[in-house]
């Protein structure tokens, strides 16, 4: 791949051309990481990096995130481009949440979720996958956690700006680490004031 590259960047610089970005990508994820570690130490120009025909959500979610991983963790790339079987929209989803995680980029809520287990008594997937759309386009840059018990959630959430924790009849608002509101069936509780109301 990379020989191929660079025989047709040597054929365009020939031509006396030197603007260019160059792309290689393959849909084998260690063979893609391989080829842009030596492209790199080769070529001075721009590199535009992802893992080619990456396949459906799922698998090319993942071939994706740990492809693009590996090669901007070591400063390769320029530009990215995820490659899934489905919408465009999921593409760039996907791309920013790459790009966040590896402190490539800024802005945009991130939300974080523990996992299901044998305490948890809600529809904690259902809550977080709703947090997670009804913040999507909010450009603040703080974190948002969903816990799946009132027991552990404050503890679990307090490396949060916000979280919900909810268990059977009861919920919670955590403010960095701590119950802002709790709310039982029927009542509002502000911790803060210890203010009571029906609701």
């Amino acid at each position: 791949i990379v020989e191929s590259a660079l025989d047709k960047v040597h054929l365009i610089e020939d031509l006396g051309y030197d603007q260019m970005v160059i792309s290689i990508k393959s849909s084998d994820v260690m063979m893609c990481v391989k080829a842009h570690e030596l492209i790199a130490k080769k070529c001075p120009y721009p590199l535009h990096v992802g893992i080619t025909e990456a396949g459906t959500l799922l698998a090319g979610n993942i071939k994706s995130s740990v492809g693009l991983g590996l090669i901007l963790g070591q400063g390769i790339g320029d530009t990215i481009r995820v490659s899934l079987t489905g919408s465009p929209l999921e593409e760039i989803k996907t791309a920013k949440i790459i790009l966040k995680t590896l402190g490539l980029r800024t802005g945009g809520i991130e939300v974080v979720s523990c996992p299901t287990c044998g305490r948890t008594q809600i529809d904690l997937i259902g809550l977080a996958n709703q947090v997670e759309e009804m913040v999507a386009d909010i450009p603040l840059d703080i974190k948002v956690a969903v816990m799946g018990c009132v027991v552990n959630g404050p503890g679990e959430a307090k490396e949060a700006d916000l979280g919900v924790a909810g268990g059977i009849g009861e919920g919670l608002i955590i403010k960095h680490g701590k119950v802002f509101k709790s709310k039982r069936r029927g009542t509002i509780r502000d911790i803060e004031t210890g203010a009571v109301a029906l609701e």
